[in-house]
This record gives C-alpha cells, sequence and structure tokens, in this order.
C-alpha cells in the first residue's frame, strides 16, 4: 500500500468514528451543558491521540530513513537503513541503500587515484629535494669551508655558523625528503621502515617505543604502503598536537590471517575534536585496502589508533 493511500485510511478512520458519534446517542443543547462539553472535548482529544499515533506509526519508516541520511558517511562505509515492510517506503530505502553502494564504490576508486598521484608526486619532490637542494647546499657547504680556511681569524666564527645553519638545513632537507618518499619502506620493508620511523619521531621529551612481532604474515606493496602512512601520521599528530612524553607503536598478527597496527600515546586525548585532513586521509588510506580504522580515547588517556587489515591482503 502506497504512502499516500495509508495516510488517507487513517484519517478517514478517525472522521468515520467522529461522524458514528455523531449520528449515535451523543445529542447537543443549546446552550452547550457542561456534561457535553467534557464529553466533546474528551472524544475530540481521543481523535486527536489515534490520529497522531497511527501516523506516528505509518511515517516510522521513514523517520528511520531520515536518520540514516544524515548519519551517513562513506569514510565510515557499510552503514545501511534497515528495510522495513514493503511499499514506497521500502523501495525507497533501497534506493538509497544502492545509492550508498554506488557513491562507496566510486570514491574508493577515485580516492585510490588521487593518493596514487600524490604518492607520484611526493617521489618527485623528494628527488628534486635530495637533486637539486641537497647538491647545491652541499655545495655551499663545501664553500663556506674553504671561505673560513682561509678568512681572517674575525670573521672565521661567523663563517663557522653559517656553514653549521647550512648543514642544520641540508639535514631537515634530507628529513623533509625521506618523509616524502620512504626510501627504507621500498629497500628494507615495513619493519625496517617503522623502526626507522619510531627513532626520527624520539626526542628527549617523547619517546617511541616501536614493537613489531615476527613471522608476520608478508603483505603487498599497497597494504605496507598504508601502514606506514598511518603510522607516520599517527606520529606526526601525537608529536604536534598530544604533549604526550610516550608513544607505543606496535605491529602485530590479527586472526585470519589480518595484520594489525597500534599507535598509542599518553598525551592530552583526541577528545570530541572534528577529524581534520590527517584523520580524514587516514581514513581514505584504509578504505583503499579494506582496512577498518578505529581512531579513539585509550582507557588509561591519550589516543589510540587502530587498523586492522583485512583477511585477503596477505600475499603468499
Amino acid at each position: 500500500m502506497s504512502l499516500y493511500w495509508r495516510i488517507f485510511l487513517l484519517n478517514a478512520s478517525v472522521l468515520v468514528v467522529a461522524v458514528l458519534l455523531l449520528l449515535g446517542p451523543v445529542t447537543v443543547s443549546t446552550p452547550v451543558l457542561l456534561g457535553e462539553a467534557i464529553v466533546l472535548g474528551a472524544g475530540l482529544v481521543a481523535m486527536l491521540l489515534a490520529n497522531a499515533f497511527l501516523l506516528r506509526f505509518g511515517l516510522a519508516p521513514l523517520q528511520r530513513l531520515t536518520r540514516a541520511m544524515r548519519t551517513a558517511d562513506l569514510l565510515r562505509p557499510g552503514r545501511r537503513a534497515a528495510v522495513a515492510g514493503r511499499g514506497e517506503l521500502a523501495d525507497l530505502t533501497r534506493t538509497f541503500n544502492t545509492m550508498l553502494d554506488r557513491l562507496e564504490a566510486e570514491r574508493a576508486v577515485s580516492t585510490a587515484r588521487v593518493l596514487s598521484a600524490q604518492e607520484e608526486e611526493r617521489r618527485r619532490i623528494a628527488q628534486e629535494l635530495h637533486d637539486e637542494v641537497g647538491q647545491t647546499l652541499t655545495a655551499v657547504l663545501l664553500q663556506l669551508k674553504h671561505a673560513a680556511n682561509h678568512a681572517p681569524e674575525e670573521l672565521r666564527n661567523e663563517l663557522h655558523q653559517a656553514q653549521e645553519t647550512t648543514r642544520a638545513s641540508l639535514d631537515e632537507i634530507r628529513r623533509i625528503a625521506r618523509r616524502l618518499r620512504p626510501g627504507v619502506l621500498e629497500e628494507l620493508g615495513l619493519h625496517s621502515a617503522l623502526r626507522s620511523l619510531a627513532s626520527e619521531f624520539s626526542t628527549p621529551g617523547l619517546t617511541v617505543r616501536a614493537r613489531i612481532e615476527s613471522g608476520l604474515p608478508k603483505l603487498d606493496d599497497a597494504t605496507e604502503l598504508v601502514l606506514y602512512r598511518v603510522a607516520q601520521e599517527g606520529l606526526t599528530n601525537t608529536a604536534r598536537h598530544a604533549a604526550a612524553t610516550r608513544v607505543d607503536l606496535r605491529l602485530r598478527r590479527l586472526p585470519r590471517g589480518r595484520v594489525g597496527l597500534l599507535v598509542k600515546d599518553d598525551g592530552r586525548g583526541i577528545g570530541r575534536a572534528p577529524d581534520g585532513a590527517g584523520l580524514s586521509g587516514m581514513r581514505e588510506r584504509a578504505l583503499l585496502i579494506g582496512a577498518e580504522l578505529t581512531i579513539r580515547e585509550g582507557e588509561d588517556g591519550g589516543t589510540e589508533v587502530h587498523l586492522s587489515t583485512s583477511s585477503g591482503k596477505a600475499t603468499p
């Protein structure tokens, strides 16, 4: 039965009851007596309540669909509106679910293309930083060293300071290049790349402990890159925003051949802060490999980032 006929029959039933009351033994005097006014008022209230109840019952599926539309999020796929009954509302709910399936599939394809192009651009920029800027700074460093060796004593200290500034800039360029293009991931694998990442983020005020289980299943290149980038973004967020003193970086085996990544800190916690570009980027990367990403408050405070790969991501 269509929504139109449901609402029509619901209101018609209330009106029929009202007519039956008028044709029945109920009479109204002029002027209206108190008892008759009470009966009429009670009948009106009863009809309004019945109409409100029947309309609420008839439109409940539409309200559920509205809530599903408001909470739909393509970065958290798999949520679907429940299909109840038959008719137009059920068809509308199925259409909405089908639309979500299509949008999630299209977003996954477009995100894969964007992130692939992003990785290529990272490689290009890292190569240019290494080949162009890095070599230029190296040449400047050698020139400053030569000038300092032949400069008068009163200028030598200033040239040495310029050398140290140039050397620090060269080290920073190399660090940026390594973050843009994880060469250690391509050359030595995920385990060594994560340990190198932990060492890079460790400072006198922040201790990063890497715990990587042995005997983990071999993963494909896309999965390893996602795990590395999520760990990198998690450590970056901790270093910038968490005011933490300790971070645990863990890679472990999960049931059904899956692999789990955990980045846990003892900082101020994420609270109810909305997802920024970094967290949205992690969710998009997780969707590329069908992984499940959870970002939440830790039981003892701080923030926990969990990433678990799907069971089909290990290579033989």
